[in-house]
């Protein structure tokens, strides 16, 4: 499935994916945002509403440190593991199994263990 592919009208309404096996894209990361290493991130739209405010999809970021502003969003850690300091906040331990939530605006750092690959929805 392409990331076109949920806006096109033979699009199924329904439909399921391996998580694990979603070949994903280069996605940019904006160099201010890397704190140490070399992080690369991809990922995979797989449904984006018409009006562009719910997308859901699968991201992946290899090993390093970056710094992020949040959208509001759940998602489920497939593989992988991190620890997420939300500014202000809790510092979130997550790992394979992990459902988590941030709030629009939340200022966060993630340092990435291992590989982290997650399954999202993100509202805007």
């Amino acid at each position: 499935m392409s990331t076109s592919d949920h806006s096109a009208p033979s699009a199924p309404a329904s439909f399921a994916v391996t998580v694990a096996d979603v070949e994903l894209e280069p996605e940019d990361l904006d160099p201010a945002q890397i704190v140490s290493g070399a992080p690369v991130v991809t990922g995979r739209v797989l449904w984006e509403s018409a009006d562009g405010t719910q997308v859901r999809g699968i991201w992946q970021i290899t090993p390093g440190v970056v710094t992020d502003v949040e959208a509001d969003e759940l998602f489920v850690v497939v593989s992988g593991r991190a620890t997420v300091e939300v500014e202000g906040g809790a510092t979130l331990e997550l790992g394979p199994g992990s459902a988590c939530v941030l709030r629009e605006g939340d200022r966060t750092t993630w340092s990435v263990h291992e590989t982290l690959r997650k399954a999202y929805q993100i509202s805007c």
